[in-house]
């Protein structure tokens, strides 16, 4: 019998929050009271949960990693619009 290789095919969209296992890689820890410790201590912010389990928003972490200051202008999504003016 020849085993068969199954391939995932669909692409995931990611959420607007970071999923348990990317803040588990990020903070090193899976106990969500040390992830608060750890977030808390690298200045991070992020909201809890009724279980108490922080969350933190995508893109904030995105510029968290890129060593830039996220704030009210850069935390938002640039919007864009096609501009073809140019085009000959």
């Amino acid at each position: 019998m020849t085993a068969q290789i199954q391939t995932k095919t669909t692409m995931e969209i990611p959420t607007e929050t970071l999923f348990e296992e990317e803040l588990t890689t990020i903070t090193g820890y899976q106990l969500p009271s040390r992830q608060i410790q750890w977030l808390n201590h690298n200045g991070w912010q992020y909201v809890l949960t009724g279980a108490r389990r922080p969350i933190v928003g995508r893109v904030y972490a995105r510029l968290k990693l890129a060593g830039i200051r996220p704030n009210a202008t850069n935390a938002v999504a640039e919007t864009w619009t096609l501009d073809l003016a140019r085009v000959g």
